[in-house]
């Protein structure tokens, strides 16, 4: 029997190779999980509440596009957050996670061809890896820039020859950064933004780590195009609750833009969507209006960057994350690092390598482990004195 070659050349996903790689070889010590990011800190309490008191909403189907409370407490949190305006009827919808949402709206917008030929979808590498597929489901060629320490860890995207600019109809771009936790800059957005008009493609902003930041609060894309004039439709934004209220088991975030996007957005959502359970739905309400947890949650993440700043004092080529929870620690090459560190004391992270894709013979995720610091200070703690002895002493 045949099946598709669009999806042919898709790697292994990254937490597969990685069980492939260490799980045939005994752990050298007490086994610690820092591979991926699913956040360990408390959730708001009022969660449990909340959900017994909507129980009966399980024997309903939900709305497809997020009930008119959650999307006016979205609009609400952008507008404090941000200071925009977003029309709650018109500009935004709830996502059941915002994977869904950066894969469903490539399937929406990206144009079969751009002027003439085939289109092109940006992504900087490494990146998170929906991005590559949600090219290859729209028959777009993925077009992998460089995301490293010479350009801060942002992809050069203006850097790109006018042929392929004039092709791209996506440019992902994930700010706070997965893994390296870069911020984009206000200049940043707006150069790529007026590089997004004058070739006539769109933004997609993932701000999923938006909330995680050791010191100002990053800037949104959302916000610089409104400040810069720019066509509505050009930027659309993804957001979760996921990190910012440790709720990844919520699946709860939304997608919000020009009114013309998001009705294409919700058009195909009807059809292939699967909308959020409405007591989870009036978590979220309440979730996105409360800023307490919010504030608790970075106060711990920034105890936790200091530590590592001090863990990984003079260490060769360390950077202390601007945002997000992770660690982007150089290596000589991250799978012999990574089951080095597994076959020695037990600790487990990502080689960099499967978060990237190899362009030109060049991996930019090679010479880098992906650390994540979501455990308990005292267990992270450990893990990284372990991590930091092992590879750097």
């Amino acid at each position: 029997m045949a099946y598709p070659e669009r999806f042919s050349n898709l790697p292994e996903y990254a937490f597969p190779r990685l069980r492939a790689l260490l799980d045939s070889s005994e752990p050298g010590g007490e086994v610690m999980h820092m591979t991926i990011g699913e956040p360990k800190h408390a959730f708001p309490d009022f969660v449990a509440r909340i959900i017994a008191e909507n129980v009966d909403g399980f024997g309903s189907y939900p709305p497809n596009e997020g009930s008119p409370e959650l999307r006016a407490a979205i609009s609400a949190w952008l507008g404090r957050r941000y200071g925009v305006t977003v029309d709650p009827e018109t500009q935004i919808m709830a996502l059941n996670g915002t994977r869904e949402g950066l894969f469903n709206a490539a399937l929406a917008l990206c144009n079969e061809a751009k002027n003439g030929q085939r289109p092109v979808v940006l992504t900087p590498n490494p990146f998170y890896q929906v991005y590559a597929v949600a090219a290859a489901a729209v028959g777009a060629e993925p077009v992998f820039v460089p995301a490293d320490a010479g350009n801060g860890f942002l992809p050069d995207y203006a850097s790109l020859p006018a042929e392929v600019l004039d092709r791209t109809a996506i440019a992902y771009l994930c700010s706070p950064s997965n893994p390296q936790g870069a911020i984009a800059s206000r200049e940043y957005w707006e150069t790529l933004i007026a590089l997004a008009e004058k070739h006539d493609f769109r933004v997609f902003a993932d701000e999923c780590y938006s909330e995680i930041y050791r010191d100002e609060a990053p800037v949104g894309a959302l916000q610089v195009a409104r400040d810069m004039g720019a066509d509505p439709n050009r930027v659309v934004i993804f957001h979760s609750l996921s990190k910012r209220s440790n709720l990844p088991g919520l699946r709860s975030g939304f997608v919000a833009g020009g009114a013309d996007d998001i009705v294409r957005i919700k058009r195909l959502r009807a059809y292939a969507g699967a909308p959020l359970p409405l007591p989870l739905q009036r978590v979220a309400e309440q979730v996105w209006a409360d800023e307490a947890h919010v504030e608790e949650n970075r106060r711990l993440y920034r105890e936790k960057f200091a530590l590592a700043d001090q863990i990984f004092d003079g260490v060769p080529g360390y950077q202390a994350p601007q945002a997000g929870f992770f660690l982007w620690l150089p290596v000589a090459d991250s799978e012999e690092a990574a089951m080095k560190l597994w076959l020695e004391t037990g600790v487990r992270v990502l080689p960099g390598a499967y978060l990237a894709r190899e362009v030109n013979g060049q991996n930019p995720g090679k010479g880098f482990v992906r650390v994540a610091l979501v455990a308990p200070i005292t267990e992270m703690q450990r893990g990284l004195i372990r991590l930091r002895d092992c590879l750097y002493r």
